[in-house]
C-alpha cells in the first residue's frame, strides 16, 4: 500500500502535524474533509478568505494555480515531509 500525499503540495503525509480541509468552507456548508499538511493548511487559509475559497478556490487544482500557493509549494517542496512551522498572516488578506 502506498503512502497517503497531501493533496496540495504533493509530499507524504506521514502522520505527525495533519490536518483536516475542508475544500469547500464548513460556513458555506461544506462537508468532505481531506487531510492536509497542517503547513500547507495554514498557508490556504492565511492566504484566503473563506469567502474567497468558496467561489475561486474549492479545488486542489484552483488552489495550486494562486500565485502565493504555487510559490508556497515551490519552497515547502524542498522541505521535509514532516517539517511544520506557523506561517506568517498574509498582509493582502487584511486589506480585502
Amino acid at each position: 500500500m502506498s503512502e497517503a500525499l497531501c493533496p496540495l503540495c504533493g509530499r507524504p503525509l506521514g502522520t505527525r502535524h495533519v490536518d483536516r480541509h475542508h475544500l469547500i468552507p464548513k460556513t458555506y456548508k461544506g462537508r468532505a474533509q481531506f487531510d492536509i499538511h497542517k503547513i500547507c493548511h495554514q498557508k490556504i487559509h492565511s492566504t484566503l478568505t473563506e469567502h474567497e475559497l468558496f467561489k475561486s478556490f474549492h479545488t486542489w487544482e484552483a488552489l495550486r494555480e494562486h500565485e502565493d500557493i504555487r510559490a508556497f509549494i515551490a519552497w515547502v517542496a524542498k522541505k521535509d515531509p514532516s517539517y511544520f512551522s506557523r506561517n506568517v498572516r498574509s498582509n493582502n488578506k487584511r486589506k480585502r
